[in-house]
C-alpha cells in the first residue's frame, strides 16, 4: 500500500528494517514528549530499538501491519493494526501506537493515519477495531471524532512518569 496526501506519503513496508532508526527516533520523540504508548519517559534508544526489532517477524508473518507517514524522505508518523489470530476472532484487529513526530503535529496527519487504517482493515476483512489510550490524552479526541465508541474505562490501569497512574479508556469501531 502507498498512498500520497499533500503533507505526506503513506506507506505499508513489508519490513521494518529499512527504517529502524527513524522508527527509534520516532518513538524516542514521542515518547519524551508525553505520548503513553506502553513506555515510560526516559526512553533509550537501546529500549526503542529493541521494542521495534521484535516487532520485525510479526510484520513479515503479516499478523502485524504497519503503516508509516514520510515526508521529504523522513518519518513522520505511524499506526499499527494488529491483526487477531485466533479463530473467533477474525474480524476483529487492535489499533495500536499511532504516532506522529512531534515537528508534523497539528496537521491532520494522526486523522490521515486513521483513515488509512480503516481502509486497510476492511482490506483484511476486519469489521471491528478496538484501542485503548490515556484517559484526557489527546488521542481521546481524535478517537472520539472518528467516531469511535467507547467501550469502558479502567482507572489506574498504567504507571506514568511522574509515579502515579493513569486512567485508560478503551474504544471501538464497528466498520
Amino acid at each position: 500500500m502507498q498512498r500520497r496526501s499533500p503533507m505526506s506519503e503513506i506507506i505499508q513496508p513489508p519490513s521494518l528494517a529499512p527504517y529502524l532508526e527513524q522508527l527509534v527516533e520516532l518513538l524516542l520523540d514521542s515518547v519524551n514528549h508525553g505520548a503513553s504508548i506502553g513506555f515510560i519517559a526516559p526512553l533509550s534508544s537501546e529500549q526503542a530499538r529493541g521494542y521495534w526489532r521484535a516487532l520485525e517477524p510479526e510484520v513479515v508473518a503479516g499478523h502485524r501491519k504497519i503503516l508509516l507517514a514520510v515526508n521529504a524522505q523522513k518519518l513522520v508518523g505511524s499506526v499499527q493494526l494488529a491483526l487477531c489470530t485466533k479463530m473467533n476472532a477474525l474480524h476483529r484487529a487492535d489499533v495500536e501506537k499511532l504516532m506522529v513526530h512531534t515537528s508534523a503535529r497539528k496537521q491532520g496527519l494522526a486523522s490521515l493515519l486513521m483513515q488509512y487504517l480503516e481502509q486497510l482493515a476492511l482490506a483484511h476483512q476486519r469489521r471491528l477495531l478496538v484501542l485503548d489510550t490515556r484517559k484526557g490524552d489527546v488521542a481521546e479526541n481524535l478517537y472520539r471524532a472518528r467516531n469511535f465508541q467507547l467501550a469502558g474505562e479502567i482507572p489506574g490501569f498504567a504507571a506514568n512518569a511522574e509515579g502515579g497512574f493513569d486512567s485508560t479508556l478503551y474504544f471501538y469501531k464497528a466498520l
